[in-house]
């Protein structure tokens, strides 16, 4: 038996087929087994006529195991995933941090300035609501870097939204400013104008983008001499995708780890999981794109990946 909510889709399917004689189509259910056990089932059906008459003609394959591997290998993903979000926090404790105490401080600072300008007389209460005005700017900023913090590291599957990639390239460089202000790492963004939105997942493309500033930051801080200057970059490509580049200046990839640089626990951290560039070109994959990595000139590294700009149709696995 077909199971019941299916069932809908079922005749649907068998409609189009008689709409089209002599096409095939195909289409994935479940069905109930005698014992009440459910399997997936592949269905490849063709309207064909005999004597006259339309007749559909289908095809059933059990495909339950593959249905239950697809679905571990995305579970294995998801938490290879909240790993790198985890460890991304542990290189940005401190930063975070920094970027949580600031705004605190500040509203502490403007709640005294307030009761010191309420204690005049008469109470200043024009500046009292300045002083209030910057309480609620600086508590909102504590609580947006809190929020992004909450939102990395939970542990979800990527979602299907609408995206503007400027904006998302900016949280990312005020997410990590502390972290480029303690390694001295000037950051510039050269983002094109009029760019399309994409679709995907936010959190998932901030991953992607704090991996790549990240590792470039670590890469430039132990360089004794030259500029530090890390460029993020968008441009459209002939084919209409987004292109994203991320160029630094530090001393560049060799042949050696340039080799196996995408690999999973691949690192040369002392304390890596390896995880970092693997989810980020699996993440960047399931977008619908690509990511890869070169020498930049004269010196450093670029790594560039492409996303396919939002249409109609557009979505990712």
């Amino acid at each position: 038996m077909i199971h019941e909510a299916d069932r809908e889709a079922a005749r649907s399917n068998k409609a189009l087929c008689l709409e089209h004689l002599g096409r095939t189509e195909s289409w994935e259910l479940r069905k109930l087994r005698k014992d009440g056990g459910v399997i997936w089932t592949r269905e490849t059906g063709r309207a064909m006529l005999i004597k006259n008459r339309p007749v559909v003609l289908i095809v059933s394959e059990d495909i339950t195991e593959a249905k239950r591997s697809a679905e571990a290998l995305r579970e294995m993903e998801i938490e290879l995933a909240h790993a790198n979000r985890l460890e991304t926090m542990g290189q940005l404790t401190a930063s975070i941090a920094h970027d949580v105490n600031q705004p605190i401080a500040a509203t502490v600072a403007n709640a005294q300035a307030g009761l010191r300008f309420l204690r005049f007389e008469p109470p200043n209460l024009d500046e009292v609501r300045q002083a209030f005005e910057r309480i609620v700017r600086d508590g909102g900023r504590a609580g947006s870097v809190v929020q992004n913090i909450r939102n990395l590291v939970k542990k979800a599957p990527l979602r299907d939204e609408r995206i503007e990639i400027a904006a998302v390239i900016r949280e990312v460089i005020e997410f990590t400013s502390s972290e480029a202000n303690k390694n001295g790492v000037l950051v510039r963004d050269e983002l094109a104008d009029g760019l399309p939105p994409i679709r995907g997942d936010r959190v998932g493309l901030q991953q992607v983008l704090l991996n790549l500033t990240l590792n470039a930051m670590e890469a430039m801080s132990g360089m004794s001499e030259g500029p530090r200057e890390l460029r993020i970059e968008t441009a459209k490509t002939d084919a209409g995708d987004i292109l994203v580049a991320v160029r630094d200046s530090g001393p560049g990839l060799a042949p050696a780890i340039q080799k196996n640089l995408f690999k999973a626990f691949h690192t040369t951290k002392p304390n890596g999981l390896g995880l970092g560039l693997s989810i980020c070109r699996s993440i960047v994959e399931a977008h619908g794109g690509r990511l890869w990595a070169t020498d930049n000139t004269p010196h450093g590294a670029i790594f560039q990946f492409t996303l396919p700009h939002d249409s109609d149709d557009a979505s990712f696995k």
